[in-house]
């Protein structure tokens, strides 16, 4: 689609006037998701229970300590990555408290499964320092033109100019060889309860030599 790929805009960081558009074009990438699919099996009530659980990401847990990436095509936001920084994974605890009654209310009596997943991923969570990706979300009518590369080669740029590795969580096996493209490296998938999705961890570790000091590269501090 060379017209799509001729109007994308940059990659850019998120404005906080942004965050509903960013929320809403995340319920609709995710709608399909394995992961979101066994957590919020009813088709139904999905799109409410994802809104409630971008929401909270966005607006409780995420903004002020991630950095949350954009893309726009036409004035829309046609894709956003959320990344923690080094040192700022899992967020403080003040944070974690306060997103609980979101999380909670989006995943209702599926909160135990999610913190079976969350607990497993704790486990295998890097203790090295790295880039954490959340979540990376395309508009679904977009999807294919670039823009997921565009926001994975934008973030990963930072890592490399910092000497600093990334990490994250793939729960769809077709993604796997993307991430692999950009020097992700797949683990074992995570140890799930009987019926989950298959989620693969993925690290890509970090360059020899730092093109910048690992404080600028990070663009902020845990707070």
């Amino acid at each position: 689609m060379p017209a799509l790929q001729a109007i994308r805009g940059p990659v850019r960081p998120a404005l906080s006037r942004e965050l509903p558009s960013i929320r809403q074009m995340l319920v609709r990438a995710f709608h399909d998701d394995p992961q979101f699919e066994w957590l919020m099996p009813s088709g139904s009530s999905r799109p409410a229970r994802l809104h409630q659980f971008f929401g909270t990401l966005l607006r409780v847990e995420g903004f002020g300590i991630a950095a949350i990436d954009v893309v726009t095509t036409e004035h829309a936001i046609s894709g956003a990555a959320v990344w923690y920084p080094p040192g700022c994974w899992p967020p403080p605890a003040t944070r974690q408290l306060r997103a609980l009654p979101g999380y909670a209310r989006a995943l209702g009596r599926r909160t135990a499964a999610a913190s079976a997943l969350v607990g497993a991923a704790a486990l295998v969570h890097p203790k090295t320092e790295h880039w954490y990706l959340a979540c990376i979300g395309v508009e679904p009518t977009t999807q294919g033109t670039g823009v997921g590369s565009a926001l994975l080669r934008s973030r990963l740029a930072v890592c490399d100019a910092g000497g600093t590795a990334a990490f994250l969580e793939s729960s769809k096996p077709s993604n796997v060889p993307l991430y692999s493209h950009f020097g992700f490296e797949a683990r074992e998938p995570l140890r799930l309860p009987p019926g989950a999705p298959e989620i693969t961890p993925m690290f890509r570790p970090a360059r020899a030599e730092p093109l910048l000091t690992p404080a600028r590269a990070r663009e902020g501090a845990c707070r």
